[in-house]
C-alpha cells in the first residue's frame, strides 16, 4: 500500500544525499529552527516550500483555519516546546486566501465538531460585522475575514503566558501575521508585528 509515496520517499531521499551527503547527519543530531510557523492543515500551504526553507530550518504547527485558541492543549505545548526549548525567534501566523474553514465558520451550515472548532472565527466576524457587511464580493469579504483571523490569532500568540515569559527574561521573539495567496504564490505581511507585550 502507498508504494507511489515510498518510492518518493526514496527518491528524495536519493536527490537530498546527492546535493548534501550530509544532510541527514546534520539532521539527527540538532534541530534549532528560528521560525515558528502556525499554519492552515490545507495541503495547498506547505510551510517550508512556500519560504523556501529546507527541513530543520521552521517549527511547524497546523490546523484548520490557524487557529492560536488559548484553551488548546496542542497548540500550547508547541507554542511553549518552540519558546522555551527551541528559542525560535520568530512566531508567524498564516492563514490563506480562500480558506474553506473560514467559510465554513460563517455559511450558517452545520457540520458538528468543527463548528465549536471554528467558534472563534465567527466571534471575530460578529465584532467585525460592519466592516464584512459592507464588502459586497463574498470571495472578497471572506479574504477579508481571513486577515482579521490572523490578525486575531497573533493578539492571542502575543498575549500568551510563555510569550510573555520570554519577553519578561528578555528572549528576543517577534509575533508576525501573514496571508499566503493560493493565486500568486505569495505572502501578504500584514503588519501587525508584536515584539513586546502590549500595553495596558
Amino acid at each position: 500500500m502507498l508504494d507511489h509515496l515510498k518510492a518518493n520517499n526514496r527518491a528524495w531521499v536519493d536527490r537530498m544525499v546527492a546535493h548534501d551527503p550530509e544532510f541527514f547527519k546534520r539532521l539527527e543530531n540538532q534541530q534549532s529552527p528560528q521560525y515558528l510557523w502556525i499554519g492552515c492543515s490545507d495541503s495547498r500551504v506547505p510551510a517550508n516550500e512556500i519560504v523556501d526553507l529546507a527541513p530543520g530550518e521552521i517549527f511547524v504547527h497546523r490546523n484548520v483555519a490557524n487557529l492560536a485558541p488559548p484553551q488548546d492543549a496542542n497548540y500550547l505545548s508547541v507554542l511553549q516546546f518552540a519558546v522555551d526549548v527551541l528559542k525560535v525567534r520568530h512566531v508567524i501566523v498564516v492563514g490563506h486566501y480562500g480558506c474553506g474553514g473560514i467559510k465554513a465558520a460563517v455559511d450558517g451550515k452545520r457540520r458538528g465538531l468543527i463548528d465549536h472548532w471554528l467558534h472563534p472565527i465567527r466571534e471575530v466576524a460578529e465584532e467585525h460585522r460592519d466592516e464584512l457587511a459592507a464588502i459586497g464580493d463574498t470571495h472578497k469579504r471572506h479574504d477579508r475575514l481571513c486577515e482579521l483571523n490572523v490578525m486575531r490569532q497573533v493578539r492571542n500568540v502575543s498575549s500568551d503566558v510563555f510569550v510573555l515569559d520570554a519577553w519578561a527574561r528578555g528572549q528576543p521573539l517577534s509575533v508576525h501575521g501573514w496571508v499566503y495567496s493560493l493565486a500568486t504564490g505569495l505572502v501578504n505581511d500584514l503588519s501587525v508585528t508584536v515584539r513586546a507585550p502590549r500595553a495596558p
